[in-house]
């Protein structure tokens, strides 16, 4: 591998000009950021070609954006042999490049806010995190509403805050619910609810307008069902999993830890390299609102993350323990799909047709287990960590053998 890096690189500086340089160091950075050899070949090549059209017509690296890579695939179009394939190639590559070069501080970084909607957006982000001092994934979640709500009312035109009526919140809150299920309506409501309170602390929203967001009924007094995974099924997914493999010991630990601690995606995204206690054989975990707990730490589990630490978790300085298996290797990002991904290609590896795909139902059947071994609610809701008891109380459903004492007998039975 190194060798092919050198040879790149030597292909580079012969081809000279003022850029070589720049592109040595883009394809040190490449092999740091473990692409395979090919494909960095594959980035350097387009990277050369761009470099070669900029220098041609005197642009300089300080003044590179996106709009020069638009403007050079632009002037490439009217080579009709290009497929859309090497097109999209072509910018990743590209776009590659300028990553690289912002992050060396060689050219300008993005603009923060490009319209009006992007600068409201902006000013919301940082109030709710300096003010409200909310947690990330909450933040993106009330941001990305809020945007959608500025779009969807103002479209391209300017933003006028002043404008807002009680029927817009109201047209808007029924149009989300067209498209999306109660528990996500309702928190698109509290989110666009935040947003006006927002809007009226800084006096560029009528008083009272937040009161005017329509509630969102999910029925809370009778939650649904757990969505369970039954043991066969999370046994059979946890099995498939090729251990001869640096992604196949990765998927089985973090699949250990949903099936046996019963653990959250984000708290799986979240642990690190210091939150293992080996000696004491546990484990802190990092839940919602920040608060943290110490569990013990199986030996199944503890066995299946060491092995992956030993053999398969790549070179990182990042301190998180679960990384991507493809470059950019970097830790799992909190509020994608990364462990629901391992979760459904597992099941899919072990031809499971379960009705429910992501992490969450490793939880609900971990609870049930329990409760089916006798444990107590409390002690559940201890386990998995809940605040109320009424969250723990829907896993009562699935105790079917206790609940059979409860039932009455039926009108004129002979029970």
């Amino acid at each position: 591998m190194e060798a092919s890096y050198e040879r790149a690189d030597a292909y580079v500086r012969t081809i000279g000009g003022t850029s070589a340089e720049h592109l040595s160091s883009f394809l040190t950075w490449l092999g740091s950021q473990q692409y395979s050899v090919g494909y960095a070949c594959i980035v350097a090549r387009h990277a050369l070609a761009f470099c070669r059209w900029f220098e041609a017509r005197g642009i300089k690296v300080s003044a590179l954006t996106d709009g020069e890579i638009g403007r050079y695939q632009r002037s490439l179009a009217r080579r009709r042999t290009r497929r859309p394939d090497t097109r999209r190639q072509e910018r990743q590559a590209l776009n590659l490049l300028l990553l690289f070069l912002r992050e060396q501080g060689l050219c300008a970084a993005v603009g923060p806010c490009a319209n009006a909607v992007d600068r409201v957006c902006a000013v919301l982000t940082q109030h709710l995190q300096c003010n409200q001092a909310l947690a990330a994934a909450t933040v993106d979640i009330y941001t990305r509403v809020a945007r959608q709500f500025l779009v969807w009312r103002f479209g391209q035109a300017e933003v006028c805050l002043c404008d807002l009526r009680p029927s817009d919140a109201i047209a808007f809150v029924r149009h989300e619910s067209m498209r999306m299920a109660p528990p996500a309506v309702k928190t698109a409501a509290n989110a666009l609810r935040s947003f006006l309170r927002f809007g009226e602390f800084r006096g560029e929203v009528p008083a009272g307008l937040s009161a005017g967001v329509p509630s969102v009924a999910t029925w809370t007094t009778t939650p649904p069902m757990p969505k369970a995974i039954s043991a066969e099924h999370a046994q059979r997914a946890i099995d498939g999993c090729d251990c001869m493999t640096a992604t196949g010991r990765r998927d089985r630990a973090v699949l250990l830890l949903l099936a046996r601690l019963g653990l959250r995606a984000c708290e799986i995204i979240r642990l690190t390299l210091d939150d293992i206690d080996w000696d004491q054989s546990r484990l802190r975990i990092r839940g919602k609102g920040g608060r943290q707990s110490l569990l013990p730490l199986p030996a199944d589990v503890g066995a299946a993350i060491a092995a992956y630490l030993q053999d398969g978790r790549p070179t990182c300085e990042d301190r998180r323990i679960f990384l991507r298996s493809m470059a950019p290797i970097r830790a799992l990002l909190e509020g994608s799909d990364g462990v629901g991904s391992i979760v459904r290609y597992a099941l899919a590896r072990a031809q499971v047709d379960a009705p429910h795909r992501g992490s969450h139902q490793f939880r609900h059947a971990l609870a049930a287990q329990m409760l089916r071994q006798g444990a107590s609610l409390p002690e559940i809701a201890q386990v998995l960590r809940h605040r109320s008891p009424q969250t723990t109380s829907i896993y009562a459903k699935v105790d079917l053998e206790s609940l059979r004492t409860l039932v009455v007998a039926w009108p004129g039975s002979t029970q």
